[in-house]
């Protein structure tokens, strides 16, 4: 099986990709001819209510800068959100049709993508820290990184206000790379639909990957943070005051080793790192879907598309990671291989 980012995986047709410059504001698509943008086109309907913002900290009016300790995670317009149908307006009718599209409809909300539901955890996290340690900076900060034009700012910032997301942080490139962007927030991961910018931010010494969505999104914690992801530093603050047990962060090492030969080399490296894992699965070669499905984390990081394949395959959020020999030696599914 062969998986487009962020497409449906079944009753939908994936919407065509022979040029790296046909996407809706993830792509290198030149924006040269936009510059006479459709300053009158207005719309009639209003935003939809949602649940009322809440603000940064501030000291004299003045919000804070960016916390000096926290992960930045910067995420992609179309991994955020749902954007097939501007997608296929782009591609059938060009940069001017879809932004005048984007204006006309910028009081509508997009919908949540893959990556939604782990913002929201992440925001979950920061806010049971300010629980416990109510000086505390928000310690996950979020970037919106699009190659769409700022004109469709207006809609990104309407759909963020309208699901009470906290980011403030957005980087509208308007057709030119993000990776400058990235290295200048020091940004700890990207995620992304597009591969090839994945692979730029790779080369670039930032962690990065890219998403996809399943047809059918298995049901995740609202009020824990499930992914295989660095977040020990944190963990260590919710264990010193007692909450190891309910903390809103727990991390699991899923490995197709055996814990016979791997083991014991796998969970000292991490002891020795200072990684806290809450949960190890050694399968031995069996597959990792069903594994995932009991687990629902919001995402989840593998090198091989053969895992990435079967966890989508299940209805988890996964995100391929192209680093290491296992590029080199893609392992090739069997037809017979459950997930």
């Amino acid at each position: 099986m062969s998986l487009d980012p962020v497409q449906v995986m079944k009753g939908q047709d994936p919407m065509p990709n022979t040029c790296p410059s046909a996407s809706n504001g993830d792509s290198k698509a030149s924006w040269d001819d936009s510059k006479d943008i459709h300053d009158n086109v207005g719309s009639a309907k209003k935003p939809k209510s949602g649940p009322l913002r809440r603000a940064r900290k501030v000291e004299g009016g003045i919000f804070f800068p960016k916390p000096e300790n926290a992960v930045t995670i910067a995420v992609s317009s179309r991994v955020l959100f749902r954007t097939e149908k501007e997608q296929k307006v782009f591609e059938q009718k060009g940069i001017e049709e879809y932004l005048r599209y984007q204006v006309e409809h910028e009081n509508e909300p997009f919908a949540p993508g893959p990556a939604f539901a782990f913002v929201k955890a992440l925001e979950t996290v920061n806010s049971r820290l300010r629980e416990l340690y109510p000086d505390s900076e928000e310690l996950f900060d979020i970037v919106l990184v699009t190659y769409n034009h700022a004109h469709v700012g207006v809609r990104l910032i309407n759909t963020i206000n309208y699901h009470n997301l906290f980011i403030e942080r957005f980087c509208m490139t308007g057709g030119s790379s993000p990776i400058g962007y990235l290295k200048a927030w020091h940004t700890n991961l990207y995620l992304s639909a597009d591969a090839e910018k994945v692979q730029e931010a790779l080369a670039e010494g930032i962690a990065a990957a890219t998403m996809f969505m399943p047809e059918k999104q298995i049901e995740v914690s609202e009020t824990q943070l499930r992914v295989a992801f660095d977040g020990d530093a944190l963990q260590k603050k919710f264990y010193a005051k007692g909450h190891r047990l309910d903390c809103p962060i727990r991390t699991y090492l899923v490995t197709a080793r055996s814990a016979a030969s791997s083991g014991i080399r796998a969970l000292k490296t991490l002891r020795a790192w200072g990684l806290e894992t809450d949960e190890a699965l050694f399968l031995a070669g069996a597959p990792k879907g069903p594994m995932l499905e009991k687990i629902r984390p919001h995402i989840y990081f593998d090198d091989q598309m053969f895992h990435v394949e079967g966890a989508v395959e299940m209805g988890a959020i996964a995100a391929h990671v192209p680093y290491g020999i296992a590029q080199k030696y893609p392992h090739k599914k069997s037809t017979n291989a459950g997930k």
